[in-house]
């Protein structure tokens, strides 16, 4: 079967006339934003990666070398799963700087024109053998369908189709901080086409050649030899090569870095783009082996490369082969188109302008434009040059692909170096790539048209190192790359990097240095234009600016540095974009260079602050997303239910939120813009006094509209090194209003001893229960004994002293119940005797727990006194000695010991239990732990009196005894030391 030519010239120019319809839909609004802005968009335009070579070539590969075709498309895979690690930072940077191809980003990192120049020289020139493949491809299928074409026709026919196609999609508006969104819908539509037409003729050799699937398992069982032609290959050589190619070319590659960061969508698609990606092309692989079977069960005799098209051709199915012809003219157009987009303004930054333009242009879009279009038909042309050359040689479809995919490589360590490595300098990165190129040419380039000894000699260097002689590019990967990695390494240790390089690696590697002080000389955004007129010409002086001013919100007429700073950084961006990094820079420094003398304000330090903090959390997105992100986090300060204070490094108050307003009810008006020693009392002596103190948190108390509050403050200073000034040392000052706390800590601790005096009162009835027998039984007595008045007088004493008994049990249970406060406010601390304070504890937790059978011994000398609240520090010692009794076994002994350590008191409550894992003793001064069983304690005894022993300035620790138990140690400060003797005493059972 054969086509005419005219019929294929028209079916491919009709198919492009539709590609630009959609494209043209989509930019015109007429599809909607949600299909064009979709993910799946995004990732099956990253399809661009599979060219004509994927199409046709793959079943030619797969006959060669078997199932190693696979290793370029697994490298793909290997690319989507280092997303996060590689492609976010990569798309990070190209955002938020406008950088629109790997040149520019490179020509950031290591900064310097020479850098953009060579870049671009090795892309165009990595690119052209890519190139003359699709030229190749389309030339050679049209041959296939129609034997009679002229190949030197068609291929100027193609290029010169293409060359229209592309000045469309891309070239016919200049905006390179845009996204295409019409483009990246067509080439998403041509990655379906490829695909669709892929998996038909795959389908169709399945049902037509073999009958169905069950006669394509027969052939196959009745051929052994096909699969052992396609596993043996897989078994014999390494993968690593393919794999190592495949991996940078699909994000390295001009077309596929295009797509891939130029023309990100906004919302997130890199999500989508790590499994859908690597899908696309698993299912056009999968009928690979099923078309090259096919065109070895019909003998065909053309060769597998285009076996796609000639199994249907062979069957006579006219429309699935136009069709599979179709999808191949998709598949190399997609590539020509994109990369020659992606390398037209590239050359055009990089290569033109750096030679000179002229200033004051005033029409630069215009000329801009039309050297872009130059540009485009200037590669096309040299693709197709390089095409015409080769085809001389009779060089393959696979070899072209992969000495492209060499050139590619050679990008890795730079690309590694700015991620990853602060240290690489320029020198490094050019002397790596020379070395690297230079091999690549001298390994692949030349031997494309050298003489059989040149050949033969290569093949013999690659033996050598063990690559098959079939192979040249895998021993070309191995050398250029180990060579250029170790020159770019060793190049970079051995030269100094500049205060530029340095300051770009730290960008780079999201370590960005604070904006350097220094205001803009320009003072309006009118000065702007002024200004920027005599070197980008009124026109497009006007544009950049208002551009700048509507991305950032700001409005016409603005005159505050801070922001003239950031309107300055959207000049430089915007430029950045249009004329590339190097040259935007020395534009905007030119024109709207900064004054050394004038200081950095606050506000520009804070959003420098607020945008690592939006880098930290993975916040993209536009300027004027990134300005809401800004205030949405000044509105946070603004509503923390905690006072912020923050102060200029000039000492000028410029936050003062709601809640500090509310608490000193000194309001925001009258605060900012002054330092804090004139803030109205008492907040000013308070403030400034804590500000110049030593202290970075502390407790005071201080009467607001008669009212006592207790205040909590800290402070954390900034320090001038990391505003990026000299100047003096910002702050910001935080107030925690902890009175209405203090208030719950008090009703808890009173909570907790009215618990105990439930606790207490069984011990309570026993112990009064006692006296009050004996009183009964004296006064029986009594009548019988009224004619002695000896023993009246001694029943009466006895009496008496039972009497005083019931009383001291009444007195301490009434002490102990009384909450910790007098009219309100805490109780003043005083001398506390500690032999009467630990003699009333040990009897409040006799009645307590009377059952227990647990007798105490406790030691104290005499005379010992600490500074504190008595009742507070009694509810402490009964809250820890019940604790030791529930702990101890029943006729246990509690110990409990005062002694002098140092400049403290030291009270020592010891029991002989089970003990306290080591794991857990931090833990039992939690609230709410406790390690008894339900019912048995709440978990806030200990927590309490942990509280109460801080507040008197003491210490709470749990020690491990020896031989079994738990020791429990506090530590009070001692108000005076007296001499004292220790007398031990030893109380009965309880």
């Amino acid at each position: 079967m054969t086509l005419e030519l005219g019929s294929l010239v028209a079916a491919s120019v009709a198919y492009l006339l539709v590609l630009f319809l959609v494209a043209y839909a989509a930019e015109r609004g007429a599809i909607p934003a949600r299909i064009t802005q979709h993910p799946l968009v995004y990732a099956l335009a990253l399809g661009v990666y599979a060219t004509s070579w994927s199409y046709f070539g793959s079943v030619g590969y797969a006959a060669r070398h078997g199932f190693r075709y696979l290793g370029i498309y697994l490298g793909v895979t290997l690319a989507c799963l280092l997303i996060p690690v590689l492609w976010r930072p990569l798309l990070r940077l190209s955002r938020e700087l406008q950088l629109t191809s790997l040149a520019d980003v490179l020509a950031f990192r290591y900064p310097g024109q020479s850098t953009g120049t060579a870049v671009t020289l090795f892309l165009l020139a990595g690119s052209l053998p890519y190139l003359a493949l699709q030229v190749r491809a389309v030339v050679e299928s049209a041959r296939v369908l129609s034997p009679s074409a002229s190949p030197t026709l068609v291929g100027l026919g193609f290029c010169a189709v293409l060359t229209v196609f592309s000045v469309l999609f891309g070239a016919r508006h200049l905006t390179p901080r845009e996204r295409h969104e019409g483009l990246m819908l067509a080439i998403a539509f041509e990655s379906a086409v490829k695909l669709v037409a892929l998996v038909a003729v795959g389908v169709w050799a399945v049902s037509n050649v073999f009958g169905g699937v069950d006669g394509l398992l027969a052939w196959v069982d009745a051929h052994p030899e096909a699969i052992d032609a396609l596993q043996r290959p897989a078994r014999d050589a390494s993968w690593a090569p393919l794999l190592v190619l495949s991996c940078a070319a699909a994000f390295l590659t001009p077309r596929s870095y295009h797509v891939a960061f130029t023309e990100a969508p906004e919302r997130e698609g890199l999500a989508t783009a790590t499994w859908a990606f690597p899908l696309l092309l698993l299912v056009m692989n999968l009928v690979v082996p099923v078309v090259l079977w096919s065109g070895e069960a019909l003998g065909l005799p053309w060769p597998a490369d285009f076996h796609v098209l000639a199994v249907p051709a062979s069957r006579g199915a006219t429309w699935l082969a136009l069709g599979a012809f179709l999808g191949g003219v998709s598949a190399a157009s997609a590539m020509v188109i994109v990369t020659t987009l992606a390398l037209a303004p590239m050359c055009l930054t990089h290569l033109v302008l750096p030679l000179g333009y002229a200033r004051g242009q005033p029409h630069l879009y215009g000329w801009l434009l039309w050297a872009r279009r130059l540009f485009i038909g200037i590669i096309i042309l040299a693709g197709y040059g390089f095409h015409w050359l080769l085809n001389i040689r009779g060089t393959g479809l696979v070899d072209l692909g992969l000495v492209s995919f060499v050139a590619v490589a050679q990008f890795i360590p730079g690309v590694l170096g700015l991620l990853f490595w602060k240290r690489g300098t320029r020198a490094g990165l050019l002397t790596g790539l020379a070395v690297g190129a230079s091999l690549w040419l001298l390994t692949l380039v030349v031997p494309l048209w050298a003489s059989p000894g040149v050949v033969a000699w290569t093949h013999r260097m690659a033996a050598l190192l063990g690559f098959s002689d079939s192979e040249p590019w895998g021993f070309a990967t191995f050398a250029s790359l180990t060579l250029n990695g170790l020159a770019f390494i060793g190049v970079s240790l051995a030269t100094r990097q500049s205060a530029e390089e340095a300051e770009a690696a730290r960008a780079c590697t999201r370590e960005e240095a604070a904006p350097a002080a220094g205001g803009v000389v320009a003072g309006s955004p009118d000065e702007f234009r002024r200004k920027l007129a005599p070197l980008l010409g009124e026109e497009a002086a006007t544009a950049e600016v208002d551009r700048a001013l509507n991305s950032l919100s700001l409005p016409q007429d603005e005159r505050r540095p801070s922001e003239l700073r950031r309107l300055r950084d959207g000049v430089e961006r915007n430029l950045s974009g249009l004329l590339g990094p190097v040259l935007a820079r020395i534009t905007v420094e030119e024109a709207l260079r900064l004054e050394p003398g004038a200081r950095t304000a606050l506000a520009e330090q804070l959003r420098f602050v607020e945008e690592r903090l939006r880098d930290a959390r993975g916040l993209q997105g536009p300027v004027p997303a990134l300005e809401a992100v800004r205030r949405y986090l000044r509105r946070i300060l603004e509503d923390l239910p905690v006072g912020v204070c923050a102060v200029g490094p000039d000492g000028e108050v410029v936050i003062w939120n709601a809640t500090l307003e509310q608490l000193s009810g000194v309001p925001v008006d009258t605060v900012r813009g002054h330092p804090l020693d004139a803030l109205p009392a008492p907040w000013g002596p308070l403030l400034s006094g804590f500000a110049s103190g030593v202290d970075g948190d502390t407790e005071t108390r201080v009467t607001v509209a008669g009212v006592e509050r207790i205040l909590r403050l800290h402070r954390s200073r900034l320090s001038p090194a990391e505003q990026g000034t000299g100047s003096s040392e910002g702050m910001a000052l935080l107030v925690e209003d902890f009175t209405a706390r203090k208030a719950v800590d008090a009703r808890m601790a009173h909570q907790d001893r009215l618990a105990s005096l439930g606790r207490v009162a069984a011990g309570v009835a026993h112990e009064i229960g006692n006296p009050l027998t004996a009183i009964a039984s004296l006064t029986q007595n009594l009548k019988y004994e009224l004619e002695d008045p000896a023993a009246v007088q001694e029943r009466a004493g006895l009496i008496l002293q039972q009497c005083r008994r019931i009383d001291a049990i009444v007195r301490t249970l009434v002490g102990f119940s009384h909450e910790g406060t007098v009219g309100g406010q805490a109780r003043p601390f005083t001398r506390v005797a500690v032999a009467p304070l630990l003699s009333e504890a040990v009897q409040l937790a006799r009645l307590a727990r009377k059952q227990h059978g647990v007798s105490f011994e406790h030691r104290c000398p005499e005379g010992l006194e600490v500074q504190g609240d008595a009742q507070r520090l009694e509810q402490v010692l009964v809250n820890l000695l019940t604790n030791a009794m529930d702990a101890s076994p029943e006729h246990g002994v509690v110990e409990l010991e005062a002694d002098i350590d140092g400049s403290a008191v030291r009270l020592r409550v010891m029991d002989r239990g089970h003990g306290i894992p080591t794991e857990l003793a931090q833990r039992v001064f939690e609230p709410f732990f406790t390690t008894k069983g339900p019912g048995e304690g709440t978990g806030l005894g200990l927590a309490l009196a942990a509280g109460i022993v801080r507040e008197h300035g003491g210490t709470m620790q749990v020690d491990k005894r020896q031989g079994g138990g738990t020791s429990i140690v506090v530590s009070l400060p001692e108000p005076r030391r007296m001499e004292a003797s220790v007398n031990p005493e030893r109380e009965a059972p309880a």
